[in-house]
């Protein structure tokens, strides 16, 4: 990966993703969706999961049913969630260096909020049992604007219960969707890829990618320090 250009200033906060970027859910949400599939005899190309990282409930299912037809969509989705909800109650386990990252950033003083493309009530619920819930000072989801991701909504959302101007927001993405909520919402972005990499079109926004959380840390070290932001 060639060298990622500095952040231009110390941002006044900092929205994160939820779903793959601090949680390592979308491996276990694309599992439960293939073992739902499977059991209900429906034969279709591992691809289409990918299809669907990033992406709020609603365009899962049309996705879906454009395939299926609704019946089948709905079973389908009612019987992934079911099995999904096990694996939440289990607790879904972290993303390598969130911990690190939460910390250093309650250090330096800046605020945290999450901006997910998952219903609120399973939003809380995932954040709760992963000891995130307390982390952040604004939980925003789809449930709480009228258009998801790749729509700026959610984060424009984040950015008003913050109380920070867009532009002066740092976002930490992992998936292609969010991404172009993210520039579309006017923040500078960090991507950070997890199951779907960024493709020539994805590249070609121009955005900040990196390789794991701990690289965004480092970023974010490197221009927080005495207060660089313009005047």
């Amino acid at each position: 990966m060639s060298a990622v250009a500095p952040l231009p200033w110390r941002p006044d906060a900092v929205v994160f993703d939820m779903d793959g970027l601090m949680l390592d859910s979308e491996r276990a949400i694309t599992d439960c969706m293939t073992r739902a599939a499977a059991e209900a005899g429906h034969d279709l190309p591992a691809g289409l999961w990918l299809e669907m990282v990033g992406t709020g409930d609603a365009a899962c299912r049309a996705m879906l049913a454009d395939r299926l037809g609704e019946v089948a969509a709905d079973a389908l989705l009612d019987h992934a969630g079911a099995l999904y909800t096990e694996v939440v109650d289990a607790g879904v386990p972290h993303r390598p260096g969130l911990l690190d990252l939460l910390d250093w950033l309650q250090a330096a003083g800046i605020p945290r909020a999450v901006a997910t493309s998952t219903r609120r009530p399973l939003a809380l619920r995932k954040l709760r049992r992963a000891g995130l819930l307390e982390r952040f000072h604004a939980i925003c989801t789809s449930s709480d604007v009228a258009h998801p991701k790749p729509a700026p909504d959610v984060y424009l959302l984040a950015a008003a219960r913050l109380g920070v101007a867009p532009a002066r927001c740092l976002v930490l993405e992992d998936s292609p969707t969010g991404v172009r909520a993210a520039l579309a919402a006017g923040m500078t972005l960090v991507q950070v890829p997890d199951l779907v990499a960024p493709d020539e079109a994805v590249r070609a926004l121009r955005h900040r990618i990196v390789e794991s959380l701990g690289e965004a840390q480092r970023l974010l070290e490197a221009c927080v320090g005495p207060d660089t932001r313009d005047s």
